[in-house]
């Protein structure tokens, strides 16, 4: 089932996510939930604080993208990053900031621990567009968005889109979380 994104101003994307402790009927439904909103939307990732949901979980598929059309699509519950090396500027988007883009320096290349959609423990070595779509998402997870890592000046850049946002004033294409705008006024 295709579910609305939140929004940019909406607090849960700001909130520490909690441990997932288990796989059960609820977060196998989650999980295709999101699989199924990031196709609609569409989007290469997506945190489970996108949807609602303050649990530290998310899904990967850049299949899409034609030099990565042999990734296959990935379930990340309680990743941790061991460690990364090296770093790399690129243009970043998110699914929660529609319309807003900037250029985000992160490490090139991460070793990551996570659980899989069977809950089994993993390790791995990702680099390349991997790599940044992974921490892209675990900042998800620790209440971060990609316009917390641009620098001054293209924060500034920003701003108004950020603004907007907040407001309400921009479009989707895809469902979205209304913000909630002026809360507490009549």
């Amino acid at each position: 089932m295709i579910v609305p994104i939140n929004i940019y101003s909406d607090e849960v994307l700001r909130r520490k996510t909690v441990s997932v402790t288990g796989i059960d009927a609820t977060i196998e439904e989650l999980l295709g939930n999101m699989f199924e909103t990031m196709y609609n939307a569409p989007g290469i990732g997506l945190a489970a604080p996108q949807v609602g949901r303050s649990l530290r979980l998310l899904v990967v598929d850049i299949s899409c993208i034609r030099e990565y059309e042999n990734v296959k699509r990935m379930v990340v519950i309680n990743p941790r990053i061991l460690e990364s090396r090296g770093y790399k500027a690129m243009e970043e988007g998110c699914l929660s900031l529609p319309g807003v883009q900037g250029d985000v320096v992160r490490p090139a290349s991460i070793n990551l621990s996570w659980r899989d959609e069977h809950f089994e423990e993993r390790t791995g070595e990702f680099s390349g567009m991997l790599a940044r779509v992974l921490q892209h998402e675990i900042d998800h997870l620790d209440g971060r968005l990609f316009v917390d890592r641009l620098q001054k000046r293209d924060r500034r850049k920003v701003q108004q889109d950020l603004d907007d946002l907040a407001e309400g004033r921009f479009s989707a294409s895809y469902p979205v979380v209304p913000p909630a705008v002026h809360a507490g006024q009549a």
